[in-house]
């Protein structure tokens, strides 16, 4: 958080030691956590859907990865480069801590019951988790850098203005670097690990068809950006930072 706010600084109600500023920052990063964390998790498995005749196949971590594109453009909007650099090595942190976890809950002893899960499914779909959560990790931190980075870049070139335009481009950029490393350390890693060759073809075809999704929700989030600086002006008084500051 910028400690040169003067926005929002009434003491929030459910806590005097925290401003309304401070507490909505709280809550953004806690839900930008748990986008990410969750993402990782259940983006082991590939889904397929037919739109218009087109067949598309991606993770089931687009169901809370784009959301994480909100929240950043928010949080740069209203707290700076420093503040959400500060929330992307926190959800970090968190999704190295739920890796932990995730790990030693795989190591602890089985319990042979009939009310237990299977101890091979389990198994089965934490090791295929653990590759998919690494490579999505290390593709996270460099693509939020850059879109942190882009984003700035582009408030200052414009003055502050044409919010559309910093929000959508800075996540159009950066989910190019994520789409292709998340794909390529996936797969490649997988193929290491199990011995089956995997076409360079499919890692690409997979990289495209989640860019491209990555484009679409990018473009679909726009309307509930200018909503998010709606809430944010009216219901917590905050206003966005300068160009030059926050960074």
């Amino acid at each position: 958080m910028s400690e040169t706010h003067t926005f929002g600084d009434r003491p929030a109600a459910g806590g005097p030691q925290f401003t309304r500023a401070q507490l909505l920052y709280l809550w953004l990063a806690a839900f930008f956590s748990t986008c990410l964390i969750m993402a990782d998790i259940v983006g082991v498995k590939l889904f397929r859907v037919e739109v218009l005749g087109l067949s598309i196949e991606h993770t089931c971590g687009m169901l809370t990865f784009p959301l994480t594109f909100l929240i950043t453009d928010l949080v740069n909007e209203y707290y700076g480069k420093k503040a959400t650099r500060r929330m992307t090595f926190i959800a970090l942190a968190m999704a190295v801590f739920a890796f932990v976890v995730l790990n030693v809950s795989q190591a602890m002893p089985y319990l042979p019951a009939d009310y237990n899960v299977s101890e091979q499914a389990f198994d089965e779909v934490l090791g295929s988790t653990k590759l998919m959560y690494v490579a999505s990790l290390v593709a996270y931190l460099i693509a939020q850098l850059t879109d942190i980075a882009v984003f700035g870049f582009m408030k200052r070139l414009t003055g502050g203005k044409l919010l559309w335009l910093r929000a959508t481009g800075s996540t159009v950029l950066s989910q190019v670097v994520d789409s292709l490393i998340v794909t390529t350390l996936y797969f490649q890693a997988k193929a290491l690990a199990t011995g089956q060759a995997i076409p360079m073809s499919t890692v690409l075809k997979l990289a495209a068809t989640g860019y491209v999704l990555k484009f679409v929700l990018a473009v679909l989030v726009t309307p509930l950006i200018y909503a998010g600086h709606a809430v944010f002006r009216r219901v917590f008084g905050l206003v966005p930072l300068p160009p030059d500051e926050g960074a």
